[in-house]
């Protein structure tokens, strides 16, 4: 038994995302626990070097978390041999270009999505990882969200019967920034920096349905920007140009229809951040993060409309929970480890690799698309 140090680049984890899930939820984790355990009993251990702007955050961030190695100088980074794996969680607007750089330099790559902000740039560098050979990933964390997973489980074990209708409600109020302080970073609201909830959210619509009910064969989508002015970090005010909400309706394989309102202007009244309500002959389901709820065709009520009377039947008390069967780890680290054995060797394949994410790409497009020429977008195969 050894222990198999592998070395992973990793960029524009100051940022809320990038340090909390990737860095200290993941890698920083997989560290504590003593390296990841490979099937030919090896050990293998990541070792990050933090790469960002501000050198302070870094050194603070580094020290934090037990990681010795930071640099604001990523022409350097991708330049030592040493490291295997370069990995970004920065801005969308720059994405498309620092993956083409990794790519060049030789390094295996794992990425935020959106891959790009345009499907020709994410077209671009799934192919140049292709051509290069390179192994690739891009993080789809939502098909490892507990609650998704028992959703997936109802489905595959026949339970749902035939599958008719998704509808999936996502969201919740970011304060504008003058009462309260925003809880997203103003240029999610900005279209010059790669804004917009379409773009961002469309992409995890992609992998979420084409995995667990159905190839999206087409898209209507509408955006709205309900709130154009909010307050950035410093207390100014600017305007917010993009979308900050879509309402999208999907055709999916086997005549699936799926509807799905995403929104950072919704008031939560449901069960979590994100719901996925689906129907079919012979059962439902609903599932948000961490529960999923179910009921079979035999225990439906009946109900009988009445508006002259109060609501006889308690509809919640007629579902089910999913029971917490085996342990569900943090998504981030799962679908991390995943992605550290494949470029160890003990995987031939990855399936959450560039080209799906290009596919969200598409879909995001699609949607945007859909929305200014206020039509039905068909979802062709994409080549790479």
């Amino acid at each position: 038994m050894a222990e198999r140090r592998i070395g992973i680049i990793m960029n524009g984890v100051t940022g809320r995302m990038g340090m909390n899930q990737h860095l200290i939820r993941s890698i920083a984790a997989i560290r504590a626990a003593g390296g990841l355990s490979l099937a030919d009993g090896d050990t293998l251990m990541p070792d990050p070097i933090l790469v960002g702007r501000n050198a302070a955050k870094l050194e603070a961030l580094g020290r934090a978390h037990g990681v010795n190695r930071w640099t604001t100088d990523l022409d350097a980074a991708l330049a030592d041999p040493a490291d295997e794996i370069f990995f970004d969680a920065a801005t969308t607007q720059l994405r498309a270009g620092l993956i083409r750089r990794a790519i060049e330099a030789g390094k295996h790559v794992y990425t935020e999505k959106p891959t790009a902000d345009s499907l020709e740039d994410a077209v671009a560098v799934a192919r140049l990882a292709k051509q290069r050979g390179i192994k690739h990933g891009v993080v789809q964390d939502k098909l490892f969200l507990p609650g998704l997973r028992k959703l997936k489980l109802c489905i595959d074990s026949g339970f749902i019967g035939k599958l008719l209708s998704v509808r999936g409600e996502f969201g919740y109020w970011v304060f504008e920034g003058d009462w309260q302080e925003a809880q997203r970073p103003s240029w999610n609201y900005k279209a010059a920096e790669g804004g917009g909830i379409i773009l961002d959210m469309l992409c995890h619509w992609r992998y979420v349905l084409d995995n667990l009910f159905g190839a999206v064969q087409s898209v209507s989508c509408l955006g709205a920007t309900h709130i154009p002015e909010r307050v950035d970090e410093a207390g100014r005010r600017y305007t917010a140009d993009t979308d900050d909400a879509a309402y999208a309706t999907f055709q999916l394989a086997g005549g699936v229809i799926a509807q799905i309102n995403s929104s950072w202007v919704t008031r939560v009244r449901r069960d979590d951040l994100v719901t996925f309500h689906v129907d079919g002959t012979m059962g439902s389901a609903v599932a948000g993060l961490q529960k999923c709820w179910t009921q079979a065709r035999i225990n439906t009520p009946k109900p009988v409309w009445n508006p002259d009377i109060p609501q006889p039947i308690d509809f919640f008390r007629s579902w089910d929970e999913v029971p917490d069967n085996q342990p569900y780890p943090n998504g981030f680290r799962a679908q991390w480890e995943l992605f550290l054995r494949y470029v160890a060797g003990e995987a031939d394949s990855f399936p959450w690799d560039l080209e799906a994410g290009a596919r969200g790409v598409q879909l995001a497009e699609a949607g945007l698309q859909s929305w200014r020429e206020r039509r039905w977008i068909d979802i062709p195969e994409l080549e790479f």
